[in-house]
C-alpha cells in the first residue's frame, strides 16, 4: 500500500461534516481544528485551523479520485496540473502537535487559577454572575466554585472549565 497524506478541499463550513463523512467511510482523515469559546453561545466551538481543508492519508489509486471528488460536502482534492498534491508524513505529525499545543495552552492557561481566586462565570445559567474558585475536577475539564445567590449563602457549583474566566482586579 502506498498511502499518502492528501489535502481535501470542502464545501464553506462544512468541514467537520465532511471529516465524520471521511471516518463514516472507514478513511483516515485529520481535521486540524480549535476550540474556541465564541461570544455567542449558539455559535460554534470549533474554528477550523485550516478553513475548507482537510487531511486524507489514503492510497489515492487504489481508492479512486472519483470517491472523494464527488462525496457529499467536498470540493475535491488539492491538485497541480491534474496530479493530487500529497504533503509529507512529517509535516502533518508537527502539524497535528501544533494544533493539539495550541489547544492544550488555552486549558493550561484556566487551569493556573488557584483556590480564592475571584472569577467571572460566562455562559449558561449563572452568565455574569461572580464566583469563587475552588478546585479543578479531574477528567473532564470541570471546575468547582462558590457561587454567592441570594441572601448572601454560598452554594457549591460544577461548571465546565470553558465557562469561567479570572475576573481582572480594578486598578486602586
Amino acid at each position: 500500500m502506498n498511502a499518502k497524506w492528501y489535502v481535501l478541499r470542502s464545501k464553506p463550513n462544512k468541514e467537520m461534516i465532511l471529516w465524520r463523512e471521511l471516518i463514516a467511510r472507514g478513511l483516515e482523515a485529520f481535521f486540524p481544528h480549535l476550540r474556541v469559546r465564541p461570544a455567542d453561545p449558539r455559535n460554534r466551538k470549533i474554528r477550523p485551523y485550516f478553513p475548507g481543508y482537510l487531511f486524507l492519508h489514503t492510497d489515492i489509486e487504489q481508492l479512486g479520485i472519483s470517491v472523494v471528488q464527488w462525496m457529499p460536502y467536498s470540493s475535491g482534492l488539492v491538485a497541480f496540473d491534474g496530479a493530487p498534491a500529497w504533503v509529507p508524513e512529517n509535516m502533518v505529525q508537527a502539524i497535528r502537535r501544533h494544533v493539539e499545543e495550541l489547544n492544550a495552552a488555552r486549558l493550561i492557561q484556566k487551569a493556573g487559577m488557584q483556590p480564592g481566586d475571584a472569577l467571572i462565570i460566562r455562559g449558561g445559567p449563572f452568565d455574569g454572575y461572580e464566583a469563587i474558585f475552588d478546585a479543578r475536577l479531574p477528567g473532564r475539564e470541570r471546575v468547582r466554585v462558590f457561587l454567592t445567590l441570594l441572601q448572601r449563602r454560598q452554594v457549591n457549583v460544577e461548571l465546565p472549565l470553558s465557562q469561567v474566566e479570572l475576573r481582572k482586579k480594578r486598578p486602586r
